[in-house]
């Protein structure tokens, strides 16, 4: 029965049909990445916790204060993925009553709270370096190297899953503060080899202080893309005035107003606008709005909108048509003559 109704359907019934499917999976199922993202991250927390484990024995044996620095490192980083986590869990969760729009916004509120942990982290870095310099620390570069060896490995491999999974903006903070480790640790080599060469104890904190510099432009990105999110700032790559005018550009579109771009959730958009058209019939101007919605779903990628239908030639003060009160008044006299 399902099927013979889907065949006397239009191309454009089934247009409508197949947006509203994806609108609803949208908003009241899981995210589609959900499950790669919480397979990366789990995975990611329990190879940082054995390297936090790992760093911790190997510092407190060699008396190395920078494997215990980055035992401690790392231990921040252990939280920020248990953070990303949580929010992928929370996000996942079907809009109520209450929310409407559903816990988008889970996952950018943990993006941000990362980046400014980034930031936190790169100024403690350029202090630990500074200190460094003035007083330099005796280290054991060859268990530095070997140690090092195992977390770059080990970063590099939770940076590539999560760089697969980054299609959402808290995945992509989390990938960033790996890929930080990542270099950081490598750095840790390096420094280890040219001290075991040279002697010279400068190097780390030299090679720290380039990192944190990475570090800290990466994490103004984030910062940057999480604070729009929630402030409803237009979507990047979109443009409220270019959209009214391509708008303008469909048929029956006489003009565009009160143009409202934002995004629920990092890669989720949302629009609502004014729409004049003619004095036309209902059925009329459900083409027009079709049109609209499929130019702004393929070319914008904006799903949820609420867009309000205006008659340009109506300037009386209840439009067009009768208004419902006064007419009902009408047939009421009528009646009870």
């Amino acid at each position: 029965m399902q099927q013979w109704a889907l065949e006397v359907l239009t191309p454009s019934d089934r247009l409508d049909l197949d947006r509203i499917r994806r609108y609803t999976q949208m908003m009241t199922h899981t995210h589609p990445h959900a499950p790669v993202s919480t397979r990366a991250l789990r995975y990611s927390l329990v190879a940082t916790f054995a390297y936090v484990l790992v760093t911790l024995i190997a510092g407190i044996r060699a008396h190395s204060l920078a494997l215990l620095s980055e035992a401690g490192h790392n231990v921040t980083d252990l939280l920020a993925l248990l953070l990303s986590w949580v929010a992928v869990f929370i996000q996942t969760r079907p809009p109520s009553a209450t929310k409407t729009f559903g816990y988008h916004r889970a996952g950018v509120l943990a993006a941000f709270v990362n980046a400014l942990t980034l930031v936190a982290i790169s100024f403690y870095i350029f202090y630990e370096a500074l200190m460094r310099i003035r007083n330099p620390v005796v280290v054991h570069p060859k268990t530095m190297i070997w140690v090092a060896v195992v977390g770059v490995v080990m970063n590099g491999a939770i940076s590539l899953a999560l760089y697969r999974a980054s299609h959402d903006v808290n995945i992509r903070s989390a990938f960033i503060h790996q890929m930080g480790d990542t270099l950081s640790t490598a750095a840790v080599i390096v420094g280890g080899w040219a001290i075991l060469w040279t002697g010279q104890t400068w190097v780390d904190p030299a090679l720290s202080i380039g990192i944190a510099c990475l570090i800290l432009w990466s994490s103004y990105g984030i910062i940057r893309e999480t604070l729009n999110i929630l402030l409803e700032g237009v979507p990047h790559g979109l443009s409220a005035d270019h959209i009214a005018d391509d708008l303008r550009r469909i048929d029956g579109v006489r003009d565009v107003h009160d143009v409202h771009v934002w995004s629920i959730g990092s890669d989720t958009h949302a629009l609502a606008c004014h729409i004049r058209i003619d004095d036309i019939t209902m059925s009329e101007s459900q083409v027009i709005l079709r049109q609209v919605n499929e130019f702004l779903a393929s070319s914008c990628k904006i799903e949820h909108t609420t867009i309000q239908l205006e008659n340009e030639d109506c300037g009386v003060a209840h439009g067009c048509v009768i208004p419902i009160a006064p007419a009902r008044r009408q047939e009421q006299l009528k009646g009870s003559r």
